[in-house]
């Protein structure tokens, strides 16, 4: 069955926590909400900007099917979770996650094989994890950056999308040439490719990518919906905006997850930024500051495009 893969901007959410480091779910409900009234398409749940290797299995399963709860139906939503290095606590972990409803799982590039192990070992663990998922499960990629990072080739992505299974995939190449060649192996087939770099976005929309699925997506959604919407019908608009939020994006490394939650405390959608990930106390005067700035600066581009 065909899943609810729309194009567009899919955030790759993060995790509230109390100040007893324990999932925050009514913060997670107000962020649900904040998402979608900025112009979201769909939602990817227990990603690594999620902290999901720093969730116990319960947890992920609980903070999809809290996420699907809360969307109720107004934007699809895809979750990972797919953490384990075993096989068969892979198994396990993809098929409860699957019976949260989500509109489609996500596998993680970078479980399927070693690092040092070639494309063939990835395609030939990928079959065989693929007879433990259930046909009727929409199946998406993640080209996650931890532990190790995971580029499919062009060739092994035809492949997946001729399977019929796949149906999203979060590139993480930065590298417009890589995309060229993905998208041309994936064409006729229901594979969607997602951009998560912000400085290739614009010239990868020329080409026909489907949408945004990055870090940004947790400070400013609605710049990056602009862009992807009208970036095409409006270029000398779409290329200011997508100056702007290439440099913005610099603050990815800055103290992220922990600055992103500090934004959204600014929103008021957050009451701290405590995370698992990171020690949220290292958010200095300076780094907060930074992200202060980033608010205004978002708010006078949000009015002058008219958002």
């Amino acid at each position: 069955m065909k899943p609810n893969i729309a194009n567009g901007v899919w955030p790759t959410m993060i995790t509230p926590f109390t100040e007893a480091n324990e999932v925050d779910y009514d913060a997670l409900k107000r962020l649900v909400d904040w998402y979608i009234a900025h112009g979201v398409d769909g939602l990817f749940a227990v990603c690594q900007s999620s902290e999901m290797f720093f969730l116990s299995l319960e947890e992920r399963v609980k903070l999809a099917s809290a996420v699907v709860e809360y969307a109720a139906g107004r934007v699809p939503v895809i979750a990972s979770g797919h953490i384990s290095d075993s096989f068969e606590d892979q198994v396990e972990e993809l098929k409860l996650l699957a019976d949260t409803g989500v509109d489609a799982l996500v596998l993680i590039t970078n479980r399927l094989a070693g690092e040092q192990e070639s494309d063939e070992v990835w395609k030939a663990n990928l079959e065989r994890l693929l007879e433990h998922i259930p046909q009727h499960i929409p199946l998406s990629f993640y080209e996650c950056p931890f532990p190790y990072k995971r580029l499919i080739s062009p060739e092994l992505l035809k492949w997946c999308g001729e399977t019929g299974r796949f149906f999203f995939l979060k590139d993480t190449s930065c590298d417009i040439e890589n995309i060229r060649a993905k998208m041309e192996a994936i064409q006729g087939t229901g594979l969607k490719l997602y951009n998560a770099n912000t400085s290739t976005l614009l010239d990868t929309l020329k080409l026909g990518v489907a949408g945004y699925s990055g870090i940004m997506a947790n400070f400013h959604p609605e710049l990056y919906v602009w862009l992807v919407r009208h970036g095409l019908e409006k270029p000398a608009e779409a290329e200011q905006l997508s100056a702007v939020l290439t440099m913005s994006s610099f603050i990815e490394k800055q103290l992220y997850p922990v600055n992103a939650k500090y934004y959204l405390m600014l929103e008021g959608v957050l009451t701290n930024c405590v995370t698992r990930s990171k020690n949220h106390q290292d958010l200095s005067a300076t780094f907060r500051l930074e992200v202060e700035q980033l608010h205004q600066l978002t708010q006078a581009y949000v009015k002058q495009y008219s958002i």
